[in-house]
């Protein structure tokens, strides 16, 4: 069973009151387009990720809100600006590296929350069933493209109702493979 194989670029994930810092007080994120996991969303307001060597400007925010600010960047960008950040899934922010970011109304100066995301597939439980795999399992993925097929170990499957899916790589990952806009992959025993 074939399905999607989606690139994360770079992103922030803000809390409310980070928000609010960054863009002003009581300031709401702007839906600029719907992202294939539902109720996800890409947000038209962008931010620095300032690190000790380096910056990237024009970082985009998705949204909704959480209740942890967490930024992923692929391994390249991270070492760019000089931070290490772990490979994790998202929401497993506890003691990475920390960065700065800014917003047209402000900075925040956080500690911890920056990530490399581990690659990961989004299944229904009825996916899940289909696929043969189960919340937490651990699979290698095969895509085939042009001259740099490639199978990713280490993927980690994350079953849940509310997903639609799909597997994501970050951009990293996804020019070693050389994939394409509309790449699909499957599982490998």
């Amino acid at each position: 069973m074939k399905f999607l194989v989606e690139t994360s670029a770079r992103h922030v994930h803000v809390t409310q009151e980070h928000l609010e810092i960054l863009f002003g007080k009581g300031y709401e994120l702007t839906k600029k387009k719907d992202l294939s996991q539902p109720g996800q969303y890409a947000c038209e307001e962008r931010v620095t990720v300032v690190g000790p060597k380096k910056e990237l400007k024009g970082v985009s925010i998705l949204g909704p809100v959480r209740k942890d600010t967490q930024i992923e960047l692929s391994l390249t960008d991270a070492r760019s600006i000089g931070v290490a950040a772990p490979v994790r899934e998202s929401g497993d922010i506890a003691g990475s590296a920390g960065c700065k970011l800014i917003g047209p109304a402000g900075e925040v100066e956080l500690t911890e929350g920056v990530i490399a995301a581990k690659r990961h597939i989004h299944a229904t439980t009825a996916d899940a069933e289909q696929l043969g795999v189960k919340n937490g399992d651990i699979v290698s993925v095969k895509v085939d493209t042009d001259g740099r097929s490639l199978v990713f170990g280490d993927v980690v499957v994350r079953v849940s109702d509310s997903y639609a899916l799909a597997m994501h790589i970050d951009t990293d990952e996804s020019n070693a493979a050389g994939c394409g806009r509309e790449q699909y992959g499957e599982i490998v025993k």
